[in-house]
């Protein structure tokens, strides 16, 4: 059985309540990072906590979301050990996970329906990894970011 973390932004939460049910469907478990309603707040808050229960192994993969989704990738990335790849369709996700060994994907629910998004998730899910050249890569990255263990300025908002 899969964890997944999942967090969103004001933007992002009905695609959250949305994914939500997807996964429980197919039987997987999540931990909700937040947030719980539409009322605007940053997504740092959010998404840092969700990121670094994937880096120090309390979920398997995440997910985030947001109106773009491109501020969301990129706080998840500052995760040493964190690979969030910003995905719009099939195609572009099942290569983050076949090339990339994406644990974490984000998708802006301003740009992508509900169906594309089940469909997005559900490519990612089923996607294996491909290893090989891949791996040697992938090895590179993992060189960058902040350790999963950091302190983070920022607090979640209550």
């Amino acid at each position: 059985m899969t964890r997944i973390a999942i967090a969103s932004d004001h933007a992002g939460y009905r695609l959250k309540e949305v994914l939500k049910d997807y996964l429980c469907g197919k039987g997987h478990k999540f931990e909700d990072f937040g947030t719980d309603s539409d009322k605007p707040v940053d997504y740092p808050d959010y998404v840092h906590p969700a990121a670094r229960s994937v880096a120090e192994g309390r979920n398997d993969l995440g997910i985030v979301l947001g109106g773009s989704g491109n501020g969301e990738a990129m706080v998840a990335n500052k995760i040493r050990g964190v690979r969030c790849a910003l995905c719009w369709d099939e195609k572009s996700v099942r290569l983050a996970k076949e090339h990339n060994n994406a644990n974490m994907i984000s998708i802006g629910a301003r740009m992508v329906s509900q169906q594309e998004a089940i469909k997005i998730v559900a490519a990612w899910l089923n996607a294996e990894f491909e290893g090989g050249r891949h791996t040697r890569r992938i090895d590179k990255m993992e060189q960058f970011g902040e350790p999963a263990g950091s302190d983070y300025r920022a607090t979640r908002s209550v």
